[in-house]
Order: structure tokens, then sequence, then C-alpha cells
């Protein structure tokens, strides 16, 4: 396979996953939440604790516009702060027990959506789906 035809794959592919990813996460996030808000959390659950700058990265959204979103979810009482005791500058910024339950359901009701995605999938096709799923995180999405 040449490196184009590879890349549309790939194009293709990631264009799959968000479309699937926005189907099966629709209606998980709480009426209190913007999408917005609602990513941040998601992102901040699968990758706790993060940094503003990574947040901001990650969502493709200025810092003052992160920084603002962050405060909105802080004061829901769905995330904090902490501070790294070797360096008192540095943030990082984690779910709250509150926030932590409220991903679990939101997660939980994804697994379900991914479950019936699964149904007609064999025992052998899930080892291969795993094994696909990491070796792309290990080559691709490091």
């Amino acid at each position: 396979m040449d490196q184009n035809n590879l890349f549309q794959k790939f194009v293709t592919f990631t264009t799959a996953v968000h479309q699937i990813t926005s189907d099966i996460s629709k209606d998980v996030k709480s009426e209190a939440l913007t999408p917005v808000q609602y990513k941040i959390l998601e992102y901040i659950a699968v990758s706790q604790p993060v940094t503003l700058s990574e947040i901001s990265e990650c969502m493709h959204m200025s810092m003052p516009n992160t920084s603002r979103e962050l405060k909105k979810l802080s004061e829901k009482h769905l995330c904090h702060k902490i501070t790294d005791p070797a360096d008192r500058r540095k943030q990082g910024i984690t779910l709250s027990p509150e926030g932590e339950t409220m991903m679990n359901e939101a997660f939980l009701h994804i697994a379900v959506r991914f479950a019936d995605r699964l149904a007609h999938v064999t025992a052998e096709e899930r080892k291969e789906i795993e094994h696909a799923l990491d070796l792309l995180q290990e080559k691709v999405f490091y």
C-alpha cells in the first residue's frame, strides 16, 4: 500500500471516529453543561491531571476561553485545580468527586451504546479489534 492510500484510509477512519463518537455520546451530557464543557470534562476524565494549556490545545480554544470554561466548571463543582508540590507554579486540573460521578454515568451510557455496536462481532473479531486499537494507540495516537 502506498503512503497516499494509507493516508486516505487514515482520513476516512478519523472522520468515522468523530461521527461515531458523536453518535454514541449523544444525549449523555447533563443539561447544565454546554457541549464544550462536556468535551472538556471528557478530556479531563481520560487524561487527568491535565494542564490549562493541554486542554486549550486539545479543544482548539484560546487560553482565555479555556480558563473561562474551567472557571464555570469549577463553580459547578465538577473539576478543581491541584498544585504540583514539586513546583508550586504548576497546576493540574482533575475532576472533583461530583465530576467523576457525572462522567462515570456518561461513560456507562456510552458503554451500552458501544456494546450495541459490537453485538454482531464474534469473540475472535473482538480480539482483532482490540489488537487493532492497541496498535493504533501505540503507533499513531501516542
